[in-house]
């Protein structure tokens, strides 16, 4: 997955959450499991794009 296509879901996964949220509450089991996805997204692209900028 190139950069530009993770961040896009990075963005639509965090919006996603803030609407479920607001919705719903931080608490609910929907924006629990929204968050988690959105923390995978954030891992990946730190592992991914970060890490190997840091290492060159």
């Amino acid at each position: 997955m190139c950069k530009q296509e993770l961040l896009t879901l990075i963005e639509q996964k965090r919006m996603e959450l803030i609407q479920v949220a607001m919705k719903s509450g931080l608490n609910s089991s929907v924006a629990i499991r929204y968050s988690q996805e959105l923390d995978a997204l954030l891992n990946e692209y730190n592992r991914t794009f970060i890490q190997k900028v840091q290492t060159q």
